[in-house]
């Protein structure tokens, strides 16, 4: 009867060594090691690195949701003028205001008039969004007021606009420059509505980090804004911003109370909600089909410890025969087969580690390489991919992989445990 011996004894883990780093023409299986652990490591690199790039385009882009844009605007409902015409005004704004910033959770609201209209300047023609705002309210837009990048004084503000860093490269403008802004609802005449033209000096460049709001959007003086879009004495909307955004579906009936009727809400999930559903599902996806990959690796260990059985069944046969149980020769080729899933994982975890850290300069490299065009921010809305690494995300990919090596590598093992060694001795 075999003796009863500690699991995983430092015996099993001599033999298991010794069985991994023999050479082939020892009856090793060295080359199908190799083979499984590198396919281990590439397939939890590019898990770890994918959910990198997911976790990190995901945070920016809501960022600059968050970061330059309200977080709830607040819209009065369509009403009928004196002339019969409809209109959508806000009349007492800056009370309005007050009381939806006294309620808890708003940090600020911001009366605003919005506009589209066409720049101009040095020959060249670009449609963009005008948004009239005061200097103290803009100050309180995180992107706008601390960009990545930019140019001029945002101080100088009520002296003129500010620009993003797209329209002002479409324009060939910079700080100190002259825009004119072109809105076809202009003054009316007896014969019609005249577009109306203006000129504005340009006081400030940013770069919110957005294609999108970079390539159209022009920040203009409140009381400017009202002249030019024949808009005196009233506001277009309420911006407010919120401490806690992702909370913005329970602020929504205070802060409908607190504008007092006859308006209706638009939160940022209500505009990007469905782009951010989108991207679970496209994460949801990648994850399997990565997955299903990290698993395609972890199968060569079957293929290598199953040819490990084949040519260690002398050994086998003589160790059982010398008293070792089937549970020390199973856990000596579970130790073969862990050992490579685990090297694997490690070596996987840190190569999607440094993926994530230093993609700009890799990013940077694999563009140059390509001549260019790699990255288009017309699609993506970003200027570069993102990367940011979650432990959680890491800790994920590193459990899935083990767990896959562990559970195929009990397989084999437990074939070896239970060959014969009557049997496996019979032709030696």
């Amino acid at each position: 009867m075999a003796n009863r011996t500690r699991p995983f004894a430092a015996f099993e883990w001599m033999i298991a060594w010794r069985y991994l780093r023999a050479r082939r023409a020892e009856g090793g299986v060295s080359t199908m090691t190799w083979i499984s652990l590198i396919g281990i490591t590439l397939a939890v690199f590019a898990l770890v690195a994918t959910l990198a790039v997911r976790s990190g385009y995901r945070a920016q882009f809501v960022d600059t949701i968050l970061g330059a844009n309200a977080h709830v605007a607040v819209y009065p409902v369509t009403e009928e003028g004196q002339n019969g015409q409809l209109v959508r005004e806000i009349k007492d704004y800056d009370a309005m205001a007050d009381r939806i910033a006294k309620v808890p959770g708003v940090t600020s609201a911001s009366p605003l008039i919005y506009g589209e209209v066409m720049a101009s300047a040095n020959g060249r023609n670009a449609g963009v969004q005008v948004y009239g705002i005061t200097l103290q309210d803009l100050k309180k837009v995180p992107l706008i007021a601390h960009p990545k990048k930019e140019m001029g004084s945002l101080a100088d503000f009520g002296q003129g606009i500010a620009l993003g860093s797209g329209v002002a490269e479409q324009l060939g403008v910079v700080p100190g420059d002259t825009v004119k802004i072109i809105s076809p609802e202009g003054a009316k005449t007896p014969f019609g509505v005249t577009p109306r033209v203006n000129a504005y000096k340009v006081v400030y460049v940013f770069t919110a980090g957005r294609y999108d709001i970079d390539k159209a959007r022009i920040y203009m003086p409140f009381k400017a804004a009202q002249d030019f879009f024949n808009r005196d004495g009233v506001a277009d909307q309420v911006e407010v911003m919120l401490k806690k955004p992702e909370q913005v579906d329970a602020m929504k009936a205070p802060i409908l109370k607190a504008a007092g009727g006859n308006v209706m809400l638009w939160t940022w999930k209500d505009s990007s909600g469905a782009f951010l559903k989108a991207l679970t599902v496209e994460d949801n996806v990648m994850f399997v089909i990565l997955s299903i990959l990290v698993l395609i690796a972890s199968m060569n260990i079957v293929s290598g410890l199953i040819m490990l059985v084949k040519n260690k069944g002398r050994d086998i046969g003589i160790l059982r025969t010398m008293g070792l149980s089937e549970g020390s020769v199973l856990r000596v080729f579970f130790i073969c087969g862990a050992s490579t899933g685990i090297a694997g994982t490690l070596l996987g975890v840190v190569l999607g580690c440094l993926f994530a850290i230093y993609i700009d300069p890799i990013f940077s490299l694999v563009n140059y390489i390509a001549g260019g065009g790699v990255w288009n921010p017309e699609i993506y809305g970003l200027y570069q991919l993102p990367a940011k690494l979650e432990w959680q995300d890491v800790v994920k990919a590193a459990s899935l992989s083990l767990i896959l090596s562990f559970v195929i590598t009990i397989f084999p093992a437990r074939r070896a445990a239970r060959m014969n060694p009557v049997e496996a001795l019979r032709y030696e």
